[in-house]
């Protein structure tokens, strides 16, 4: 008996060996294979490929292309200060650390439950033998050592395993998610501030020159060469100039707080200065391919979450079946201390323990069928995902198509009335022409330039969209890279490091965690 925990142990280190031997056992359930979705043959006259997700490929900085030293500063803060996108990261770090205790439960459970305690027997507790009130008072002292260890006959803890990582890259995705969201809102409001900057100026460009046509108009009356209905005209335009340039500096505080939310910053000490005018969106490309639709996260992200709801079927149908755990203890236990760790205070036992599932009350069937129902809601969010990549494509395309129109159109139009606000100024000197067609020729011109500055923000809003909606860009080629933020202060998570300081030495010499850097599975498995 003195010799038992060596075999013991032997014993231990065989089922150990056994543990990394179950990948051989049969699965049950399905395994995942991706839907076929295709994209359509002509994305409003761009020829496409059919798509294969690759949500891997790096969105990258693709705000540069707009050539903004300013906006590049803006995305570089919101990408390591967002607090959206810091909690983005944190319910990664939770998927992620659910996945790696997934992974620990195919493994045996070692403990040491040492106990030192008093206890009293019943004296009238069954027994093989007649008690005749005889019972135990005293110390107690246990030194064990326990163990337990389900063995995966069908595949469960594996499919579990599958599926938590599945989660994991679903959490990957849902932090890319929420990062391009913020990108493209960034870009998108500073353009909104840019395109009214552009639309101040031009106002404010009116406010100088109907003030000096309103001292005109008094000098004039003065002179008995006007009326006093010509000052009163005047000084309405100029009145109504400046209420104008009120309203627009309404609407660009109200855009600059909402930018210094994105980009992590109290909105009381954030300003943004003004700027001049609008540059030209980027050139798109013609023919981009619909792999750029390939590398939305969104659609990544609904992918993952159709493969995980695949894998919990395997596990709802394991529940049918038998399991299996091996337990044991073994050690010492004694009702003296000082006989404790002597030949004669050695205990042990160790055995499989089989549960066969009888009757549950049809539990394990209406588990199996919601289990099939998450598949296929899974699956209908994965499809609909991809139909609305498609949507958002067509819809930012066409969008960028009329307003490339317009801002011809608009330009156009914008010469014209600039030139004929000229000619009114000539002919009024002149005497030929009344001050009503000034104002009116005035007012014609304002309104062309503001709606030339109105088209470019749109451009470059709608272009951002476009980015947005086709993942990011379409110059990529890099691995998908987490952003690094910055730590807030009061965070208590490390996601460098999950084991405990006692440990730390000892998981520094293991080999790198898989889930640290998040793999991506190719295309078709």
């Amino acid at each position: 008996m003195t010799h038992f925990p060596y075999s013991f142990l032997l014993t231990l280190g065989f089922l150990v060996h056994l543990s990394a031997l179950a990948p051989v056992r049969a699965e049950l359930g399905p395994d995942y294979e991706r839907p076929d979705s295709r994209a359509p043959e002509r994305f409003k006259n761009l020829t496409l490929r059919s798509a294969v997700p690759a949500a891997h490929l790096s969105k990258g900085e693709w705000w540069k292309v707009f050539r903004d030293t300013k906006l590049n500063e803006l995305e570089a803060r919101a990408t390591s200060c967002n607090q959206e996108v810091k909690a983005a990261l944190a319910r990664f770090d939770q998927a992620r650390t659910t996945a790696r205790m997934a992974q620990s439960d195919r493994y045996p459970v070692l403990g040491m439950p040492l106990s030192a305690e008093r206890q009293r027997t019943s004296a009238n507790m069954p027994s093989p033998f007649p008690l005749n009130g005889m019972k135990y008072e005293g110390a107690a002292y246990n030194a064990l050592v326990d163990f337990s260890w389900e063995i995966d006959l069908w595949g469960r803890l594996r499919r579990s395993v599958k599926s938590s990582e599945r989660d994991a890259l679903s959490a990957a995705s849902a932090v890319q998610n929420v990062l391009l969201g913020v990108q493209a809102e960034v870009a998108s409001l500073y353009f909104q501030i840019r395109a009214l900057d552009e639309e101040i100026s031009y106002v404010r460009d009116a406010v100088s020159w109907r003030d000096e046509a309103l001292k005109i108009a008094r000098a004039r009356v003065s002179a008995g060469a006007a009326n006093d209905l010509e000052a009163a005209q005047s000084e309405t335009e100029v009145a109504a100039a400046e209420a104008e340039i009120s309203v627009l500096e309404s609407r660009r505080d109200q855009f600059e707080n909402a930018l210094a939310i994105l980009v992590g910053t109290n909105a009381s000490s954030f300003s943004l200065a003004k700027s001049g005018r609008l540059g030209t969106p980027p050139r798109i490309p013609a023919g981009f391919p619909s792999d750029l639709l390939e590398r939305r996260p969104d659609v990544a992200m609904s992918e993952h979450q159709l493969a995980a709801a695949t894998e919990r079927i395997g596990i709802a149908e394991a529940e049918f079946f038998p399991s299996v755990t091996l337990f044991g203890n073994a050690g010492y236990q004694s009702g003296d201390f000082d006989i404790l760790f002597s030949p004669g205070s050695v205990l042990w036992n160790w055995g499989p323990k089989v549960r066969v599932p009888l009757f549950s009350g049809n539990k394990n069937r209406f588990n199996l069928s919601r289990a099939h129902s998450q598949h296929d809601e899974a699956l209908a969010n994965y499809r609909q995902a991809f139909l609305t990549a498609v949507s958002d494509v067509e819809s930012s395309l066409s969008s960028l198509n009329h307003l490339t129109r317009q801002s011809v159109s608009v330009t156009r139009a914008r010469n014209s009335a600039g030139e004929a606000a000229r000619l009114a100024r000539t002919q009024y000197q002149a005497g030929t022409t009344p001050y009503l067609d000034v104002i009116s020729a005035n007012r014609s011109a304002l309104e062309m330039d503001r709606a030339a500055a109105q088209v470019a923000g749109l451009r470059m809003v709608t272009t951002v969209s476009l980015v947005k909606a086709l993942g990011g860009g379409w110059e990529q080629t890099r691995v998908l890279d987490l952003p690094k933020t910055k730590r807030d202060p009061a965070a208590l998570s490390d996601p460098e490091r999950v084991e405990t300081p006692v440990l730390k030495r000892w998981f520094s010499r293991k080999k790198p965690d898989p889930l640290r850097a998040i793999p991506v599975p190719e295309p078709g498995h």
